[in-house]
């Protein structure tokens, strides 16, 4: 099996000797001189299979404190590859310290080729058996957000969800409901990764198992909501939410915004209304109320609502998307179907940030006809 290993040291001959090694087993080495340029290389090189890193570099080679700070900053910006860590020959406190900070295995110098090689098999090769199944994880996970919409006489809307991982926290939703209604429910988890997925499927069945005629009371599904998050899910775990019902005999639009990014109402007119929040986040608090909210949907009008994974995207590289560009986006794109401005705010969103986006990006939107 081919592995694609990212080696770091700051000595040309040490990447050179690992690059060589690494390709008479038909493996492919990407390279880093420095641990600034290994989170660049991370950030927008992957997938790896592996991260093979020194500990100490030029700055200070002796303390490791580059290494431990390189690791630090790699859990920071959710890594999930397996991280090996080069240390000097005896200097096992080094690696020890380094394992208990994130590390999955260390390799002294100068090293054995037989043992380095068979380390990275042996912690390369559950990463390789993770990804095929999160591959299918997230094949899963795409089957959870709507294909089939209703058409509405009076309302075109679409939705896209992009996880910065193979599965996410991010939900978003249309309801059936009685009548002409619709419901509409964007949300997410804290959290990122495989349990942020898991409790945005439980998210989404506390929705989908409520009667239709159930949804029309707001209020009692959120409490409900809340009450099972709260009950079924540890203390740091929690959910922001807006969930809209959409009338299309009256354009009447009736919301609950539960702590979540304020959706923007763009009228035809030009005018920007924000839709604050009218509740607390869902699952912190055992006593928990909201207060229902309404606007109207008028002909040109445009309702969007989006996750902080959004206007955040860019942030670890030190710039962020930001309300501004999305609400810039939004009145360039307001005479477009609803699914060509969804689109337009996601390629945005890539275009601007690459691969510097660590959350979740979705984005929903309501355009009266």
């Amino acid at each position: 099996m081919s592995y694609r290993v990212l080696v770091c040291d700051d000595q040309p001959d040490v990447l050179e000797a690992l690059r060589l090694l690494l390709k008479g087993q038909g493996w492919q080495a990407v390279t880093a001189d420095s641990p600034q340029r290994l989170l660049e290389t991370v950030r927008g090189g992957g997938p790896f299979d592996l991260i093979l890193t020194d500990l100490n570099y030029t700055r200070d080679t002796t303390s490791g404190q580059e290494g431990m700070d390189l690791l630090a900053s790699l859990e920071a910006q959710g890594n999930t590859i397996p991280v090996m860590v080069m240390t000097a020959w005896g200097n096992i406190d080094l690696a020890v310290e380094a394992m208990r900070r994130g590390a999955c295995d260390f390799v002294q110098k100068p090293w054995d080729n037989n043992r380095l090689l068979a380390t990275i098999r042996k912690q390369a090769e559950p990463m390789r058996r993770r990804q095929s199944e999160l591959e299918i994880a997230a094949n899963v996970q795409q089957q959870f957000f709507p294909r089939k919409l209703r058409r509405l006489e009076s309302l075109d809307y679409a939705g896209h969800c992009m996880p910065a991982r193979e599965v996410g926290g991010d939900y978003y939703d249309f309801l059936e409901m009685p009548g002409r209604n619709i419901g509409f429910v964007i949300g997410d988890v804290s959290g990122k990764g495989v349990p942020a997925a898991l409790l945005m499927a439980n998210l989404q069945a506390c929705f989908r198992s409520q009667p239709p005629h159930a949804l029309l009371r707001p209020a009692e599904v959120l409490a409900a909501v809340n009450r099972h998050f709260f009950d079924s899910t540890a203390a740091e775990r929690f959910a922001t939410l807006v969930f809209a019902i959409y009338d299309d005999a009256t354009r009447h639009v009736r919301y609950v915004n539960c702590a979540h990014c304020p959706p923007l109402l763009l009228r035809a007119t030009g005018e920007l209304e924000i839709l604050d929040s009218t509740a607390t986040m869902l699952g912190a608090f055992e006593q928990w109320s909201c207060t229902e909210a309404a606007t109207t949907l008028n002909p040109g009008d445009t309702l969007l609502l989006y996750s902080d994974g959004v206007t955040e995207a860019g942030a670890d590289s030190g710039d962020e998307f930001g309300e501004e560009r999305l609400i810039h986006t939004l009145r360039v794109n307001q005479s477009q179907p609803a699914e060509a401005l969804v689109q337009a705010i996601v390629d945005d969103v890539n275009q601007f940030s690459g691969a510097a986006r660590s959350d979740d990006v979705t984005v929903v939107a309501l355009r009266g006809l």
